[in-house]
């Protein structure tokens, strides 16, 4: 057998796919990769909003001001879906973490614990 990536043979287990963890990597890298800028793009921006709301809603629920958010580098046109809870209260969430934008600046953090 060859390996996937760089076509050597392969020395070991018969069910081996790649010859070093190199090859391996670089193979999954190429499989894995986003289709184009643009996805890659949104992507990073949802990772980094998600990071940034797990770190600052250290207790479940916080409230924090918005310019602190964007001061993290929060970008507010980047989330997952919107919820609409009975109440009418609205919250944007990526992935697990909500948040709602309240008055004179500040913004409720949630986690859902689904």
């Amino acid at each position: 057998m060859n390996c996937l990536e760089c076509g050597e043979k392969i020395i070991g287990r018969s069910d081996k796919k790649f010859c070093n963890d190199a090859c391996r990597n670089t193979y999954n890298n190429q499989q894995n990769k986003d289709s184009n800028n643009l996805m890659r793009n949104v992507n990073n921006k949802l990772r980094r909003n998600y990071r940034i709301l797990k770190e600052t809603n250290i207790d479940g629920k916080t409230k924090i001001s918005k310019s602190k958010l964007d001061g993290l580098g929060f970008d507010f046109d980047y989330f997952t879906n919107i919820k609409v809870y009975k109440n009418g209260s609205e919250y944007k969430f990526i992935y697990d973490y909500g948040y709602k934008l309240l008055d004179e600046d500040f913004v409720l953090i949630v986690r859902n614990q689904a």
